[in-house]
């Protein structure tokens, strides 16, 4: 069985609750932060970790927390930002909903070594349910002497509120985050300058992950030194996973970073293969908005070389060839799957979720969409085509959040690994225009027939 750091008591009865997760070790962290420890020493043992944001950039959470302004006269805040909106990703939600105390934990913890006295969690506003979780867990901590005025006798100060957003993709964005929990519109802001310098209320400020900030509490339970001997590489400790799609046992899975693929696809411990009867046909391995990879490339580089659940494995060959760990929404789809359908979903999804600020992302996204309508209903020509592929050439780079490169990685992924069955639904409208959902065909097979 691999290591569990997070998942470790998720299945303990009563783990929700504030007696039964300290019975179960909760809130030693925070003594020993606290108690044991400098600010700065929490800081360093983060940076010997190797921990990579969990949210989705994997960019070291040690290095962005040393950013903080830390000469400035201004408070200083932490917010989590819990705002899941990453279609196919789902573990922060199932962190927060059956463990919430663990999260609390890493919040007081990170919150005490960077200085900060007021920390948020701005959860997406489809979570509502789980507000009360979070809310009810702060009570519980504070009551215990974990949360308020000096924690546990160390002079410390800390509040901790849950702040709901309104359900908008872009506020999984940083800066337009802060501009929602500033009671803004959640547009973006242009940087610089970061939110560690100028964040939330133009004061110093660090943004970071669920997942991330949850594993916190490992790290200094345990040292930053052992974390990273757990894992791969610079893809250092474990990652959740969740997995999703036509799949024997969907769900959030914790693993080892540098886990084959094969195994964590395929073995009985984790997913359990594909559905009977099917075989693989194409993964998303961190979200929707990755480029998509064709099963021959998922289980293989370009040079032939076993994939790792790694954020270096994933990547091996750039978007030639690789795709990107993400935030961990594992999409597994089978020969079933209509690839053109597959690509129309995703880029309604950004259309509608586009803030509008940029134009070449307003504009671009429902350009796509509308294309794409065409190609899938039976309306579509060749042209068409590369028309998607030069649409999001000029999105990506263009805009001032990832939003817009967001939604163009997949089309141009989509298209260069399964062009044929872009062609198949030129060639074929009248197969695909009266066939909305799935079209099991062989596309390889027929285009070749028709050439012929």
């Amino acid at each position: 069985m691999a290591r569990k750091l997070l998942l470790e008591n998720i299945n303990v009865p009563g783990i929700k609750s504030f007696n039964v997760y300290r019975a179960n070790g909760g809130y030693r962290s925070v003594e020993k932060a606290l108690k044991t420890m400098s600010p700065d020493d929490v800081m360093e043992e983060v940076k010997k970790s190797g921990l990579r944001g969990r949210g989705g950039a994997g960019f070291p959470t040690g290095m962005k927390w040393s950013f903080l302004d830390r000469k400035s006269d201004k408070p200083r805040y932490l917010v989590c930002n819990a705002d899941e909106s990453e279609p196919g990703t789902f573990k922060d939600r199932f962190l927060m909903e059956y463990i919430p105390h663990l999260l609390i934990e890493g919040l007081i913890v990170s919150s005490y070594s960077l200085g900060s006295n007021t920390t948020y969690i701005y959860i997406r506003g489809e979570y509502r349910w789980i507000v009360d979780i979070l809310e009810n867990a702060i009570a519980e901590a504070k009551h215990n002497g974990f949360l308020g005025k000096n924690i546990l006798g160390s002079g410390y100060d800390l509040e901790i509120y849950v702040q709901p957003g309104g359900g908008a993709y872009i506020c999984g964005e940083e800066t337009a985050l802060i501009e929602s929990l500033e009671g803004k519109r959640g547009n973006p802001r242009m940087k610089p300058p970061f939110p560690a310098i100028s964040g939330l209320y133009n004061c110093p400020t660090v943004v970071n992950n669920v997942e991330t900030l949850a594993t916190v509490v490992p790290i200094i339970n345990m040292g930053g030194d052992e974390y990273a001997k757990i894992g791969v590489g610079r893809s250092t400790g474990t990652k959740l996973i969740s997995a999703c799609g036509h799949m024997n046992k969907p769900g959030v899975y914790e693993i080892e970073l540098g886990l084959p693929v094969d195994e964590f696809l395929n073995s009985d411990e984790y997913c359990g293969g594909i559905r009977a009867g099917h075989t693989l046909k194409a993964v998303v391995p961190g979200g929707s908005s990755v480029p998509i990879l064709p099963a021959e490339l998922f289980y293989k580089t370009k040079e032939g070389v076993a994939r790792l659940m790694s954020y270096e494995s994933l990547s091996e060959g750039g978007f030639a060839s690789g795709s990107m760990l993400g935030s961990g929404g594992f999409i597994a789809m089978d020969e079933t799957t209509c690839i053109v359908r597959n690509l129309w979903n995703f880029t309604r999804f950004y259309h509608h979720e586009s803030c509008g600020q940029c134009s070449p992302c307003r504009e671009g996204t429902g350009w796509m969409e509308k294309v794409l309508h065409r190609l899938e209903h039976g309306h579509g020509s060749m042209s068409d085509i590369d028309l998607l592929v030069d649409i999001a050439k000029k999105i990506e780079g263009n805009t001032i959040c990832p939003l817009g490169d967001a939604a163009a990685w997949p089309v141009a992924s989509h298209i260069r690994h399964f062009r044929e069955e872009f062609e198949y639904h030129v060639k074929f409208p009248e197969k695909v225009a009266h066939s909305p959902f799935a079209h099991s065909v062989d596309y390889k097979r027929e285009l070749n027939t028709v050439l012929q």
